[in-house]
């Protein structure tokens, strides 16, 4: 009976681990909407400011302002380019939203944006600094949500694991093996998919690139491999387990798409100017 007790609650602390992960990855990243209140004449207007949209779309920018006396412009540029900025008026819908949208760009591509609201003459522009949004192709939802699924068990049993380790238990190699399996399905195979169908390219993490959720994917695999190893050689080896568990925990603080794909338009526009030689 202590035994099963136990088993219960290591389950459920490994279940509130998992989620205070998984909210703090989903609202930390920087695709996640940014959000906030400005003070424009006597109102409060508050806004939320897509930072991820499909591709083959305008995202759409809007800001609920119920003074009709206030205008508003959406000043944009894509990123990591020699742009100038470019400003277009935004209109006022029957809802009360000044609303305008930002170009498409293909997927990777990323368009930096400011909204400025004017009232008597006065500017307010709604953010500190430009918001960044990234432009992402459709993921068919049969591969995304296996995708979802497995690295939100890999990260479950992970922790499992890790906790079954600390207290010296019995069933740390199964709950290791059961870690590895799910973030090899969901990490190695779903994702460069998902990848794929989001930024056009299978793999950009090293030695290709510098995609930071590729490589911590890959991070993350290589210690559970080494730790599942261990503890096929000696089942009461309880360091590997720990130390991926730790690892793997380390890796969930980043921001999930930190460093992600991103055409870098300067280059291209560098490679467009180019004078062609005798020999081109």
């Amino acid at each position: 009976m202590k035994d099963k007790n136990l088993n219960r609650i290591l389950w459920v602390t490994a279940v509130v681990i998992t989620l205070l992960l998984v909210i703090y990855q989903r609202y930390t990243g920087p695709t996640h909407p940014i959000s906030g209140k400005k003070t424009v004449g006597t109102e409060k207007v508050s806004f939320k400011f897509l930072r991820s949209f499909d591709t083959g779309g305008e995202a759409p920018v809007q800001v609920r302002v119920s003074n009709k006396a206030v205008t508003g412009k959406l000043a944009y540029r894509r990123y990591k380019s020699h742009d100038e900025w470019t400003e277009t008026d935004m209109k006022r819908n029957r809802e009360g939203y000044l609303v305008a949208s930002l170009p498409t760009q293909p997927p990777a591509g990323k368009v930096m944006y400011l909204v400025k609201l004017y009232l008597d003459g006065e500017e307010i522009v709604l953010t500190p600094e430009p918001v960044i949004l990234r432009y992402k192709g459709v993921v068919p939802p049969a591969i995304l949500t296996p995708h979802i699924f497995f690295m939100f068990f890999s990260l479950l049993f992970g922790i499992r694991a890790g906790l079954e380790a600390l207290l010296r238990r019995k069933d740390t190699l199964f709950y290791a093996g059961v870690t590895l399996v799910a973030l090899f399905i969901g990490g190695l195979i779903l994702g460069p998919i998902v990848q794929k169908y989001a930024f056009g390219a299978y793999w950009t993490g090293w030695p290709f690139g510098h995609d930071l959720t590729d490589n911590k994917t890959i991070f993350v695999f290589i210690f559970w491999l080494v730790a599942w190893f261990a503890l096929r050689k000696n089942k009461e080896n309880k360091v590997w387990p720990l130390i991926a568990t730790v690892m793997m925990i380390l890796v969930y603080v980043i921001p999930h798409s930190a460093l992600g794909s991103e055409i870098d338009y300067t280059k291209q526009q560098t490679e467009q100017v180019q004078p062609k030689t005798e020999n081109q």
